[in-house]
């Protein structure tokens, strides 16, 4: 069988590795924006960290190359949001994009919404939704919303950091702007919805922004907007290298004889805690890739880079 022709014009994709830190536009999948970096940027291989909903902005990470080798790292890290509440409004999907199920009068005031977030902070639990994709016995839970039916979810433990009150009018006829930074796994619009509940009035959230997971900050993403504007030599400055994904591991240097024998594949002496898993560099602080501590002082390649 003969390879299938690239396309007449279009360029041969790049070998090139990093990380790109994007400010995603409203209303653009995951994988839409990042097809779309992946064209600007024309890269062979291309892959996010851990999708962002449609309907929310912000903080989304892509890895080109090497850099898709280490995208589940942030997975477990924890988020930073910013939500914006509409009060005395409830919707099948807790978010703006749901049918409205019941309006209530708003009574709350500033202060009830403070008190109301204060409760939240901690370790909770939370009901998943039916609309998220969960899956039951294969299919998402969202398929099943659709069709109508209601299954009962066990609740999950989640923790909320911190939950603080941004903004809010006096009538809070506008409803608040609260930040949260919270564990992986925990559903913002549940969030929403579950403060909405405590104030007696219902909620929904209304708008959704990530400003940041783990170390990585919204400050140093660029827009959609931005990135098309800049020639293909300017954009390529603005990728961060493949380790910038893994700053919550503890840093190994090697000396030469031992980086050359991890990158073989052997396992090196390391006096370290047992299981623990390190970001690897050379002696002249070349990213190697990530390890792990094992049994009797020897630290064995996890993943790592090509040519690191």
């Amino acid at each position: 069988m003969n390879a299938p022709r690239r396309e007449e014009g279009r360029p041969k994709r790049r070998q090139l590795d990093g990380v790109l830190l994007l400010d995603k536009p409203l209303g653009l999948s995951s994988n839409h924006a990042l097809q779309a970096a992946r064209r600007l940027f024309n890269a062979e291989k291309a892959g996010h960290t851990g999708t962002l909903d449609p309907l929310a902005t912000g903080l989304l990470p892509l890895c080109f190359g090497e850099a898709t080798k280490f995208s589940g790292e942030l997975l477990n890290a924890d988020k930073r949001y910013v939500a914006t509440v509409q009060l005395g409004v409830t919707t099948a999907t807790a978010d703006a994009e749901g049918v409205v199920l019941k309006t209530c009068p708003v009574a709350a005031t500033r202060s009830d919404v403070k008190a109301a977030l204060e409760a939240f902070v901690g370790e909770i639990e939370q009901v998943p939704p039916m609309y998220s994709a969960l899956k039951r016995d294969g299919k998402p839970l969202y398929e099943y919303a659709r069709a109508g039916i209601e299954l009962e979810r066990a609740p999950r433990h989640v923790s909320i950091h911190e939950l603080q009150l941004v903004e809010a009018d006096d009538c809070l006829a506008d409803g608040f702007i609260f930040e949260v930074r919270c564990s992986k796994g925990t559903y913002v619009r549940t969030l929403a919805a579950d403060i909405g509940d405590r104030l007696g009035c219902g909620a929904h959230l209304a708008a959704l922004r990530r400003t940041g997971i783990g170390a990585l900050d919204i400050v140093q993403a660029h827009s959609m907007a931005t990135l098309e504007a800049l020639t293909a030599e300017a954009r390529d400055t603005l990728l961060l290298p493949p380790d910038s994904l893994l700053t919550g591991l503890a840093e190994v240097r090697l000396d030469a004889a031992d980086a050359t024998r991890l990158r073989h594949g052997q396992a090196v002496r390391w006096a370290g805690e047992e299981g623990a898993r390190l970001r690897v560099y050379d002696a002249e602080h070349r990213f190697i890739g990530v390890c792990r501590q094992v049994a009797d002082g020897w630290l064995q390649a996890q993943r790592l880079v090509a040519g690191g």
